[in-house]
């Protein structure tokens, strides 16, 4: 695998990184339907600012997320809307997932 070949999975790899944590999920899940405040987030998640701010600078840096400053809050955003493709594919995967986890469980059952 040549150099440029390795950056760009990379550069995918740090993107999907960005998305592994169900906290980061939900975040950008929640964007998606309105833009939101940290404050909002940290109330919303449950958990301290730090922590909330922490996952929307990985969000940040990765692209998927980014904001506005409006007087001392900052205002977050959805930067990529395409991450929504993905997320209807992983919901269809986790459906997927299930109907199998069905049927083997019923094969098992019978057989």
């Amino acid at each position: 695998m040549n150099r440029e070949i390795r950056n760009r999975y990379e550069s995918r790899a740090r993107i999907m990184k960005a998305l592994g944590h169900p906290t980061r999920l939900f975040i950008v899940d929640e964007l998606s339907r309105n833009d939101r405040y940290v404050c909002e987030l940290t109330e919303m998640v449950g958990a301290d600012t730090s922590t909330v701010s922490k996952h929307l600078s990985l969000l940040r840096d990765a692209g998927i997320v980014d904001y506005e400053k409006r007087g001392t809050q900052m205002h977050y955003f959805l930067a990529a809307p395409c991450v929504l493709d993905f997320f209807s594919c992983l919901e269809n995967m986790v459906q997927t997932n299930l109907r199998r986890q069905m049927s083997d469980l019923q094969d098992f059952r019978q057989g």
